[in-house]
Parts: structure tokens; C-alpha cells; sequence
């Protein structure tokens, strides 16, 4: 049989270091190190998952919040251009007893001025009509009617004189020489 001899002096003390036995390693320590491993990365993927699913379902609550808010300003800015047009202006002015100015006058930066100026009086024109509602006028609202009682007569419209609108005026010029369509 094979002995091994015995060591002395500082042979002994450094194979006293060195393991004896087979060079076999405790497995339990290592199989568990890799199952808390393994589980440790499903559990995070769980969280990173459910954190960004949440994100998806914020990222979704705010678009739909954007859209529903640009499609209010969008209104508003419709609803200021129609306040903001000129014929809009027109009627609130003369709703509030405004008159169109007639011809103006310029002062000179010596004290002069230039021009006859006249006041402004209020002149009933076909023009001081617009042609385009305000929005508010767009808005239609049903008139109660009321129903006549039984035996009563309906009452007889009596007819408004016509505005008279003045011709307009073509400023096409007609040329002399015939087109004809495709040439």
C-alpha cells in the first residue's frame, strides 16, 4: 500500500493547508446561490413589467387628455376668429351705438391741420348690416309658439318693404376673340 510520508518542519504546516480528502466542493451552497439568483431576475422582471405597463396606461390617459384639450383650443380659436372678423365688429360696434367716422383730420407736428374734420353721425345703410352672423346668431334656438286658442284667427303677417340692393357691377373684360375649351 501506498503511504504517503510523513512531512516535517514547514512541509507540515503548509499540508495541513491543503485539503486531505477528494477535491469535491459542497454543492447545496452553489444550487441555491443560482436558485435565488434565477428567482431574484424573475421577480425584477416581474416589477420592470409592471412598472412599465403602468407607464403605458399614464403615457394613454394623457394623449387622450391632450387630444380632448387641442380640440378646445381649437374651438376657443375658432370661436376668437369669428368675434375677431371684421363684419363681427361691425354689428357688436353698432349694437353699442357706435358710428362709422367720416373723412379724418392729421395734425402736423407744428400745430397745423390738415384735412376738414367732420363728426360722426349715424347713417342708416344697407352696409351697416352685415352679410356674415356672429356665431352666437348661428346658435338656433327654438321660439315658443304659442297656439292659437279655438275659434281665434291667426294673426295676418303684414309685408316689410324690400331692402333695395344696388346692381353690381361686373369688372370682367370680355375679350373679342372667341375661346373654345381643349385648344
Amino acid at each position: 500500500m501506498s503511504r504517503k510520508p510523513e512531512l516535517r518542519g514547514r512541509a507540515a504546516r503548509l499540508a495541513r493547508l491543503f485539503p486531505t480528502g477528494p477535491g469535491q466542493a459542497a454543492r447545496t451552497p452553489f444550487v441555491l446561490l443560482v436558485v435565488l439568483l434565477l428567482g431574484g431576475g424573475l421577480i425584477g422582471l416581474l416589477v420592470l413589467n409592471s412598472a412599465l405597463s403602468e407607464g403605458q396606461f399614464k403615457l394613454d390617459d394623457l394623449q387622450k387628455q391632450t387630444k380632448s384639450l387641442t380640440d378646445e383650443e381649437q374651438a376657443l380659436q375658432r370661436d376668437v376668429d369669428a368675434y375677431s372678423a371684421p363684419d363681427a365688429l361691425q354689428r357688436r360696434a353698432h349694437e353699442l351705438g357706435m358710428v362709422p367716422g367720416g373723412d379724418p383730420a392729421f395734425l402736423d407736428p407744428n400745430g397745423t391741420v390738415k384735412g376738414v374734420p367732420e363728426q360722426a353721425t349715424a347713417e342708416k345703410t344697407s352696409a351697416d348690416t352685415p352679410v356674415v352672423l356672429a356665431p352666437e346668431a348661428l346658435i338656433s334656438r327654438p321660439s315658443p309658439s304659442p297656439t292659437p286658442a279655438r275659434g281665434a284667427t291667426a294673426p295676418v303677417a303684414t309685408p316689410t318693404p324690400a331692402r333695395s340692393v344696388p346692381p353690381v357691377r361686373s369688372t370682367a373684360v370680355q375679350s373679342s376673340t372667341p375661346t373654345t375649351p381643349g385648344r
